[in-house]
């Protein structure tokens, strides 16, 4: 498995250099950065979708999907929610991010396997009074689940994922910067078809 921890800390220091003269300027977000900041909102949608099939694979040996869970809740914002939905219900449940995981992890099949297709943003970024920027990502998640016994389950939901995007500050050799960063936030299920 890549080693995305570093692979965002590249990122997140290139987008560091790249905004820190912007900075004393401006807190808007020129349109090479929201190209930078965007390419690294879809990077981290299908990092989750990639840790979301080693979780809900049934071969994952538990300690590795505890490590995968890990690293996954690391790309959320606090207080991030993922929805669920059945073919067999009308209602929609939402989950805290790790109870979400938690409950992927136990589905009671004997294998299971998630795609997920299709991202794109459908909201482009736009600016919050806060000063953070909001945008919405849509994927679709494939998923099938099956028994040794022939029971056989599967669907296909679209799903809205916020995107937050921040100024943030850290230092760097005794200076404090201020850079982007991109977290995701509540994944709302619109659709599911069989």
């Amino acid at each position: 498995m890549v080693n995305t921890r570093s692979t965002y800390s590249l990122l997140a220091l290139l987008l560091l250099l790249a905004t820190a003269p912007l900075f004393a300027q401006q807190a808007e977000i020129s349109p090479q950065r929201k190209q930078a900041i965007d390419s690294l909102a879809l990077e981290k949608v299908r990092d989750l979708s990639k840790y979301i099939s080693i979780i809900g694979n049934k071969k994952t040996a538990y300690s590795e999907a505890t490590r995968v869970m890990d690293r996954a809740e690391e790309l959320f914002a606090p207080g991030s929610e993922m929805g669920v939905s059945s073919l067999n219900r009308k209602e929609v449940n939402y989950y805290k991010v790790r109870k979400y995981f938690e409950r992927l992890m136990a589905l009671n099949y004997d294998r299971v396997s998630i795609q997920w297709y299709d991202i794109h943003y459908i909201s482009d970024l736009e600016r919050q009074p806060d000063g953070r920027y909001v945008g919405v990502v849509t994927v679709y998640q494939r998923f099938e689940g099956t028994n040794d016994d022939g029971m056989k389950y599967k669907d296909t939901t679209k799903k809205d994922i916020t995107i937050y995007v921040e100024r943030k500050k850290t230092q760097v050799s005794g200076r404090t910067i201020e850079f982007w960063d991109v977290m995701l936030g509540d994944i709302r299920v619109t659709e599911t078809s069989a």
